[in-house]
């Protein structure tokens, strides 16, 4: 079809203009206790006054407490945006941008999950281009000017955020869900400290674990990975599989906690260079209409997109199965693919992950396909370009 074709040299253009585009990682601080060495790094910054964005929960459950106190001792200046909700709003972006501003702020630290996280970002880029919308810095390289200092502090291994050029919002007026994407959301600083992960309750530690395994899954598999992208997704499959059914069962075992912490942050890399696929395009729609957390969403959806790409990701799949050793020699890829496939269903089932999403209305699944189409085509380097009719069924597919 010509619309393939086009979708086709539009990603292989994108690739290609890649290698020349500013990449960077973040300074990272790692391993428990590391969140004790922010308020000194940020002090090194000549940052007198930050802002941080979290949420209610993060607050009550008393995570900053010590943070916070650590950073009056060094003499920093902070202010608190609590309000971010899941799926944050382009109204809780606002009302960040406007306490940074009157705090006199300097630098963000976004502390919490990927809400709040995506919220900071977003928050910044609000602060940095203050003559646009956010409606009009949606997608792709659109905002290309430099955010504040970002200090990024994930109390879930999932996202990958604090590794990512991506954020994502939503509009509460027409329930829609969408991506900002620029080399500028990069984030400046990270902590992974295990011990933020520690007392997550097991359906969080399990919905964003499963969100990190989509992350390298979706990365690998697609047309626009590179031989880093691959190795990244690769080691951060290979933890997923050795560690997330631990973290879910034994929370206090931070070893497995910080393996996942770094599987997250390496599916972050991985997909923040190569793209993501329909499973994230179908989830960010969940998501936007009807506020199903992101890993949940991913974690119910990603098995059924895998069996619909079919024939296209039996080769990658396999290579897969083998890296996490549950092919048996003499399986043809096909036999692998779907053993790959069914191990994710058992990782879903054993922490009582659904299998279906509850609640979706026929009557949405119109707009959501076009929303899921939106994002999808042309931009994500997808294994098998899909259209509405494909989109529809996978829709009919996932519903409870």
């Amino acid at each position: 079809m010509i619309e393939t074709l086009y979708y086709r040299g539009y990603q292989r253009m994108l690739k290609t203009a890649s290698y020349a585009m500013p990449w960077r990682e973040p300074e990272l601080l790692e391993g428990e206790n590391s969140l004790s060495q922010l308020p000194k790094l940020i002090k090194d910054q000549n940052i007198e006054s930050v802002l941080i964005v979290t949420d209610e929960g993060i607050v009550a459950a008393g995570l900053m407490d010590n943070f916070l106190n650590e950073l009056k001792s060094e003499g920093i200046q902070f202010a608190i945006y609590d309000q971010t909700v899941p799926n944050p709003t382009i109204e809780n972006v606002t009302e960040a941008a406007q306490l940074y501003h009157e705090n006199y702020c300097q630098g963000i630290i976004a502390f919490g999950g990927g809400s709040p996280i995506d919220c900071a970002k977003i928050a910044g880029v609000r602060i940095a281009k203050p003559d646009k919308s956010i409606q009009q810095v949606k997608g792709l390289l659109k905002v290309l000017k430099k955010l504040p200092t970002m200090f990024i502090v994930p109390t879930t291994a999932g996202t990958g955020a604090e590794a990512t050029l991506a954020a994502v919002v939503s509009n509460n007026k027409t329930n829609e869900k969408f991506p900002i994407m620029d080399h500028s959301l990069i984030p400046d600083f990270a902590v992974l400290d295990p011990l933020l992960t520690k007392n997550l309750p097991p359906h969080i530690t399990s919905t964003t674990g499963m969100d990190t395994l989509t992350h390298a899954v979706e990365a690998y598999i697609g047309k626009g990975n590179t031989k880093n992208t691959k190795n990244w997704a690769i080691e951060a499959t290979q933890l997923v599989f050795e560690n997330i059914y631990e973290a879910y069962s034994n929370g206090d075992n931070l070893i497995a906690r910080k393996n996942m912490q770094k599987a997250a942050y390496l599916g972050g890399k991985a997909f923040t260079r190569a793209y993501v696929g329909y499973v994230h395009a179908i989830a960010h729609t969940l998501g936007g209409l009807y506020k199903v957390p992101h890993g949940l969403a991913n974690a119910i959806i990603l098995p059924y997109v895998l069996e619909y790409y079919g024939e296209s990701v039996h080769t990658p799949l396999a290579e897969l199965a083998d890296i996490v050793g549950i092919a048996e020699e003499g399986d043809t890829e096909e036999e692998k693919s779907d053993k790959f496939i069914q191990a994710i269903k058992d990782l879903n089932e054993s922490m009582e992950i659904p299998q279906k999403v509850e609640g979706i209305d026929n009557h949405d699944i119109p707009i959501m396909v076009k929303r899921a189409l939106e994002e999808g085509n042309p931009l994500y380097p997808v294994p098998k370009v899909l259209f509405k009719n494909d989109i529809h069924n996978l829709f009919q597919i996932i519903k409870a």
